[in-house]
């Protein structure tokens, strides 16, 4: 059986947001309705449905007679959207904190007994992943379907900027403490400690993320001032 409009344009929303979230469709690029309907074969009624929800999602932005854009996030946007999932995610670690389970708690230790290996060891990629699972675990724990949605649709914004704040000198092993941090206090069952170590390490991220991006611009090559010919005579020098 042919699968429904539905499905289909929730299939191709999916391959498009892994598209951008894999850097194929960069930040600015436009979204070439016609190659992705040839490529996977469909009409171009199931795409555009699906450039809907990620406009809705706030991945591309339409703009009229041009077609659909991925959108790009500027340092404002990331000014302005930490401070938001910091409060969002320092709410989860609260109710976390009150929520939790001994088995919860069991599952966690493993993971930051991984977090402790992967950061001695340097392994970012492998840290990003125990990173990213133990968030999902605190906000799992919350219980709260309301801050789950709202941080996933602020990550999804977050992912397009391609983050990797833990390249900062010293903030893997800032990042570790950070956890470990949060990670007692909800051991404790202190959920204003949980909430308020979960709230610093998403600040200190941004201050990582910003010194970062402000070295790496300090190393670009600056280009070379032009050589002004001048066009006085040598009479002119003279005088």
């Amino acid at each position: 059986m042919a699968p429904s409009l539905n499905s289909l344009h929730d299939q191709v929303a999916d391959r498009l947001r892994n598209l951008i979230f894999a850097g194929e469709l960069p930040p600015g690029s436009w979204v070439d309705e016609v190659r992705w309907c040839e490529t996977w074969s469909i009409s171009r009624t199931p795409l555009r449905e699906a450039l809907k929800v990620l406009s809705a999602e706030g991945l591309v932005r339409h703009e009229p007679r041009r077609g659909c854009f991925v959108s790009e996030v500027t340092e404002q946007d990331l000014d302005d959207i930490f401070p938001v999932i910091a409060m969002l995610e320092g709410r989860c670690a609260h109710e976390a904190a009150s929520h939790a389970t001994q088995s919860d708690i069991q599952a966690m230790a493993l993971l930051h007994d991984q977090l402790k290996v992967q950061a001695k060891a340097g392994h970012i990629q492998d840290y990003y992943a125990t990173n990213y699972l133990i968030h999902e675990a605190i906000i799992a724990m919350a219980g709260n379907k309301w801050l789950a949605m709202a941080i996933g649709d602020l990550r999804k914004i977050l992912k397009l900027a391609r983050l990797q704040q833990l390249n900062a000198p010293g903030r893997l092993t800032q990042s570790l403490k950070e956890h470990l941090a949060i990670f007692a206090a909800i051991q404790a069952r202190d959920p204003q400690a949980a909430g308020d170590a979960m709230h610093e390490h998403l600040s200190r991220q941004r201050i990582a993320l910003r010194s970062l991006r402000q070295t790496q611009h300090a190393r670009l090559p600056t280009k070379p001032a032009p050589v002004l010919h001048s066009t006085l005579t040598s009479k002119t020098l003279a005088l």
